[in-house]
């Protein structure tokens, strides 16, 4: 596939637009898990910055504690260490990958940030798996062979509590970026092909 030396100006306008979608992702929840349960009927939830948990934490770790499952704090989270300035790199980068007008570095913004996105998939999956799976042998509440992992993305039971795991503002800021960079790819792949035609 010979894509053009420049961009054609739509697919500029949505790599710019995509880049400053993800400035608000720094500050915004990316992702929001709700617990229902008939002792909780308004629900418990739990929010996941790039930098830190929000929600009901608390309580959540209260209740964590009797099956055994490990209390959750942002400490342990090495993620927030860097996840802010990850999503700021992209940002900019987003930004100078417009104004460079360059398919190839267009390219390669567009193949970093999936695999980024993958990757950040990845890593989530593996904290749930471990937060759900690795439990205290002492706790008070202990069903054998129960794990209490939260879907990666949906609906799960978990004993009497019914698990929802979504994307939040800020992570659906980050699909519309991933959108919007597929979308120009093939506007100016397409172009391409008419373009040598």
């Amino acid at each position: 596939m010979i894509m053009k030396t420049n961009l054609t100006k739509p697919v500029r306008i949505m790599c710019l637009v995509a880049a400053i979608l993800l400035i608000p992702t720094v500050f915004l929840p990316l992702w929001r898990i709700d617990l229902i349960a008939p002792q909780y009927p308004e629900g418990l939830y739990m929010l996941i910055y790039a930098s830190k948990l929000g929600g009901n934490v608390e309580i959540i770790n209260g209740l964590n504690h009797y099956i055994g499952m490990r209390e959750l704090y942002a400490d342990d989270f090495p993620e927030f260490t860097f996840l802010p300035y990850i999503l700021g790199g992209f940002a900019l980068l987003g930004i100078i990958v417009a104004w460079l007008n360059k398919p190839t570095w267009y390219k390669l913004y567009l193949g970093l940030f999936l695999l980024f996105c993958v990757l950040a998939m990845v890593d989530f999956y593996r904290w749930e798996y471990d937060y759900g799976h690795n439990l205290n042998p002492n706790a008070a509440i202990i069903v054998p062979g129960m794990s209490y992992q939260p879907p990666l993305i949906g609906v799960k039971q978990l004993l009497n509590f019914t698990a929802y795991s979504f994307p939040s503002v800020g992570g659906y800021f980050m699909v519309g970026t991933a959108l919007l960079l597929v979308a120009g790819f093939w506007m100016q792949w397409k172009n391409d092909r008419k373009t040598k035609a």
